[in-house]
């Protein structure tokens, strides 16, 4: 497991805010990650959450505060070389929907020179790391389902080996059966490799199972960090309460958060 160089977290916000026009979606945000910490971002739509993730991977810069990496800043000037240590898998996949899984998996291995033995045993390596056949490789994105499409974008975002992973509602686009079954080979996976992951989910469920510990957002602010316990036993507002009874409804309804 890799760790900050100087023993710190392995991503942190201080005081951040990042607002679009007249909306602020992050209002002066500080947040600590531990390395080798599984966090789950959860919280209602228009919260923050993939605003959150974006600033963390330095797609977007804040207009006010800092964001570090590892124990350095994240800039504009150093967020590319910076974000090659870290794996980013979205909702929808993200794949090229021209290049095969195999080539959307290797494209910046090859960009940046990797001998092809390298690349054909790491592929071998991330193919039995998340349950997926090597011959699924050669098909265009087109021609997998949702669940074998995104474990190829996590493949695509392990590549590198990346010390942390962030992952914006990486199951969210999948029927029950199928998030069920990546939920299970998530939760073996992070527990596996070790690294930081930060996963942003609109479901309290799937944050209890994957996240050792989940951030509750509302308005670009955090209203309570802690375990699902202390969400349950001792909510910081009345919205945590709302929020919790909300997402208890709708399992019992049998629906998805």
């Amino acid at each position: 497991m890799q760790v900050a160089a100087d023993g710190g977290p392995a991503v942190e916000l201080t005081d951040v805010s990042r607002r679009f026009g007249e909306v602020e979606a992050v209002r002066e945000l500080s947040l600590r990650v531990a390395a080798g910490q599984t966090l789950a971002l959860i919280g209602p739509s228009g919260c923050g959450k993939s605003t959150l993730l974006r600033l963390m991977n330095g797609l977007l810069t804040p207009d006010r505060g800092e964001v570090s990496f590892e124990g350095s800043a994240l800039t504009a000037a150093s967020s590319m070389e910076q974000r090659r240590r870290m794996g980013y898998v979205v909702q929808t996949g993200g794949l090229f929907p021209h290049l095969t899984a195999k080539d959307n998996v290797t494209l910046l291995a090859r960009y940046l020179g990797f001998e092809p033995g390298k690349l054909e045993a790491r592929l071998g390596e991330l193919a039995e790391l998340v349950r997926l056949p090597l011959d699924l490789l050669e098909r265009f994105p087109g021609q997998l389902s949702g669940g074998q499409g995104q474990r190829v974008s996590l493949m695509r975002a392990l590549m590198m080996d990346p010390s942390v992973l962030l992952l914006d509602e990486p199951l969210g686009s999948l029927d029950p059966m199928v998030r069920a079954a990546l939920q299970e080979d998530l939760r073996e996976l992070f527990g596996s490799l070790g690294k930081t992951v930060v996963l942003v989910t609109h479901d309290l469920a799937e944050a209890r199972y994957l996240g050792e510990r989940i951030v509750l957002m509302r308005g670009g602010e955090i209203v309570q960090d802690g375990t699902y316990e202390e969400l349950i036993e001792r909510p910081a507002s009345e919205f945590v309460t709302e929020f919790v009874r909300a997402q208890r409804l709708m399992t019992d309804a049998g629906g998805t958060a």
